[in-house]
């Protein structure tokens, strides 16, 4: 069974006006139902807000937990943070703590929301409210793991580098398309930048050159995946020209890298964009399903 971390609150009313596709997160749990006794659930609780200020301005969380966050801020959001949207936000970084928690005993989980990794110190951008990936790995790292957050979103995880930036118990590596989404770029502790349209075959090429050597430097014993399914060739927000087949390979591989090492792996949802959004879940479904997979036919290696 594949361990997925998911909350009815994760499905949230769309704020007026927003250009985010909300029902994302109902569609991929619908879709995670469909495959039945292959799926154990688990529901998350809400992180606690000194957690949250542990990573984000006490200011800027009060904000949030208010719901009043300033119009200027909520255009950097994307959208307005209703008391909806602001449950959601402390209940998100919590799946992903728990995501790794369960990871730890069981190799492999997923959260059906998350990988939130635009978010500021004092504000949040591009659809990311809260950044649920490093205030996970700054517990997880509290709590005495050396946390090495994965990112494959075609955007670059400004936000998770810079919040755990100076931090000697955690490490970011992402992969992603060099011209895309924030024109500033934060410095993660590896970034592997890709020209547009790299297909199938570069970018295994890039991520298999890079990420090996990187994880016997740094040592961790736990990764955060954010698994954005946005480096698709038929993204909307996309660069990059992955195919439905590439984006397996790709989660294959991580996991059967993770495993072979006995490096727990706790995925988070990440970005998938498209006009269709029953295919964007599916992409998701598709992942989760990949990932779980090569830990469900054994335990983690010896």
């Amino acid at each position: 069974m594949i361990a997925v971390v998911h909350h009815p609150d994760y499905v949230a009313p769309a704020p007026p006006r927003s250009t985010y596709q909300w029902n994302k997160n109902g569609l991929v749990r619908d879709l995670l139902r469909d495959q039945g006794a292959a799926i154990d659930w688990h529901e998350p609780e809400a992180m606690p807000r000194a957690w949250v200020e542990a990573v984000h301005d006490a200011d800027y969380v009060a904000e949030v937990a208010e719901a009043r966050v300033p119009a200027a801020k909520e255009r950097r959001i994307g959208f307005a943070v209703t008391p909806f949207v602001a449950r959601r936000a402390f209940l998100v970084p919590g799946g992903t703590y728990l995501a790794a928690r369960l990871a730890i005993s069981r190799g492999f989980a997923a959260n059906t929301a998350g990988g939130s990794h635009h978010a500021l110190g004092d504000t949040g951008a591009g659809y990311c409210v809260f950044n649920d990936l490093a205030i996970a790995a700054v517990r997880l790292a509290e709590e005495g793991r050396r946390v090495l957050i994965v990112d494959v979103d075609v955007h670059q995880g400004d936000g998770t580098a810079a919040l755990t930036a100076g931090r000697p118990d955690i490490a970011t590596y992402s992969i992603h398309a060099e011209k895309n989404f924030p024109v500033r770029k934060a410095r993660s502790t590896l970034d592997v930048a890709l020209p547009d349209g790299v297909n199938d075959d570069g970018y295994m090429a890039a991520l298999t050159a890079t990420l090996p050597p990187m994880v016997e430097e740094v040592a961790p014993d736990l990764i955060l995946y954010q698994a954005g399914v946005d480096p698709f060739a038929g993204d909307r927000l996309g660069r990059l020209a992955l195919s439905r087949e590439g984006l397996v390979m790709r989660d294959r591989w991580i996991a059967d890298f993770a495993k072979a090492r006995r490096l727990p792996l706790a995925s988070a949802l990440g970005g998938g964009y498209g006009s269709d959004p029953m295919e964007v879940a599916e992409r998701h479904l598709t992942s989760i399903m990949t990932l779980g997979g090569v830990f469900a036919m054994e335990p983690l290696a010896k």
